[in-house]
């Protein structure tokens, strides 16, 4: 039985096991959940976070070193770049006309007495500044990993522009992503008892009646997450990078399941870059540089939830956004996923930032609260697919074809 499948079976009998106990058993779901299911799925979620930020520094190395060219680097740059922010707008301008248009916060909803304390982000121009890194080993062991990127694209320029000079170096760097990559694919066997845990956990706490509450809610984000999957990246990945969308979702399935999983872009890497390479056609230079890149600052999915939720909130207490205002939502919600860590939970933190900056009470989160962990394993899976279809787009644009690229990934000569 493949991996998919048993991945596949896991997660099943996890949404089983989870309805069991929180409709049947519920006395029984609170030691389940912290003595067997909560350890079970941390397991799992560490050990392949424990590979983010060395994947993360070889893969770029790898990949900018690869791309001997500057003029080449620059020019795969700018189409990262500008995929990466364009899709991120258009998510946004999706998820605010089908909020408009259902209205998901009309109705009776009362805030339930949880509460969510929203970190204060940091403004944009320090954000900007702080993208090289005065201490690369601090920022590495801190998991910053806009400075980690910053460093590992900086060390690829300089092999490439020494060249033969620095063969021993880069010798010992591809070693190390073989023996990263060898990592990646013994952990993934545990990866069907990781998912049975972590959806059993998501849906043994949350149960029907928290999320038949939020109904309306849900569909909108869930529409419009497919709406910007089947639009923006099929036509990404059919008329830019030359491939079926339903060729590009097998290939790349084992990545969106672990993703749904796990809730973690970041966490879903190693997988997403295996799958790129050895399913969808893409080259290691290019995925090594494009996806690492997205993990950071592509968060369609985020995104999406960002501009649902705040019309929620916003319908809910009756008051009526401007056009400034939506203006504003959407330029504060781009701006936020550059440098935001690609971790469980982290868009309720950029949640926050959106509602300050258009007068929205920051504790109305706790209306998205109940559900918001189901809907981050969706909006996660799709976040790794933009980057992925990204990579497709990009490799394809380079004069890449799939049958260029061997099974493991390497352009051939």
């Amino acid at each position: 039985m493949s991996l998919t499948k048993k991945i596949f079976i896991g997660m099943a009998l996890g949404i089983v096991v989870g309805l069991i106990l929180n409709v049947a058993l519920p006395d029984f779901f609170e030691p389940v959940n912290s003595y067997f299911l909560v350890p079970l799925g941390k397991l799992f979620v560490n050990l392949i976070k424990m590979l983010v930020v060395p994947i993360v520094i070889v893969s770029l190395i790898l990949g900018t070193a690869g791309i001997s060219d500057p003029k080449k680097l620059g020019r795969i740059g700018a189409k990262t770049i500008t995929f990466f922010l364009g899709t991120t707008v258009v998510a946004l301008i999706l998820a605010i006309v089908m909020g408009s248009l259902v209205k998901p916060g009309k109705g009776d909803f009362k805030l339930d007495g949880a509460s969510f304390e929203g970190a204060e982000a940091p403004p944009v121009i320090e954000t900007l500044l702080n993208i090289i890194p005065a201490n690369p080993l601090g920022s590495m062991v801190n998991g910053e990993m806009l400075q980690v990127i910053a460093f590992s694209i900086i060390i690829g320029f300089g092999l490439a522009k020494l060249g033969p000079k620095t063969e021993g170096i880069l010798k010992i760097v591809e070693q190390a992503n073989d023996v990263l990559m060898y990592l990646v694919t013994a952990i993934m066997k545990v990866a069907p008892y990781g998912a049975f845990a972590l959806i059993a956990t998501a849906i043994g706490g949350q149960g029907f009646e928290a999320i038949t509450a939020m109904g309306k809610y849900m569909f909108v984000v869930l529409f419009v997450l497919l709406l910007q999957l089947v639009l923006v990246y099929g036509s990404t990945v059919s008329v830019l990078g030359k491939m079926n969308l339903l060729t590009f979702i097998k290939g790349f399935s084992p990545a969106i399941i672990v993703a749904f999983s796990t809730s973690s872009s970041s966490a879903t890497l190693p997988v997403s870059m295996k799958a790129a390479q050895n399913n969808l056609g893409v080259s290691k230079s290019i995925s090594g540089f494009v996806q690492p890149l997205g993990a950071t600052i592509n968060m369609d999915g985020t995104a999406i939830m960002q501009g649902v939720a705040t019309l929620f909130i916003a319908q809910v207490y009756g008051i009526d956004l401007s056009l400034g205002q939506l203006l504003t939502v959407i330029l504060t919600a781009t701006l936020a996923s550059i440098g935001t860590a690609g971790v469980p939970g982290v868009g309720l933190i950029m949640l926050s930032m959106v509602l300050t900056s258009v007068g929205l009470p920051v504790e109305a989160i706790a209306l998205v609260l109940g559900v918001d962990r189901l809907l981050d394993m969706c909006r996660t899976a799709i976040n790794i697919t933009g980057d992925a279809a990204c990579a497709v787009y990009v490799s394809r644009s380079e004069g890449e074809t799939q049958d260029d690229i061997e099974i493991t990934g390497e352009a051939k000569a």
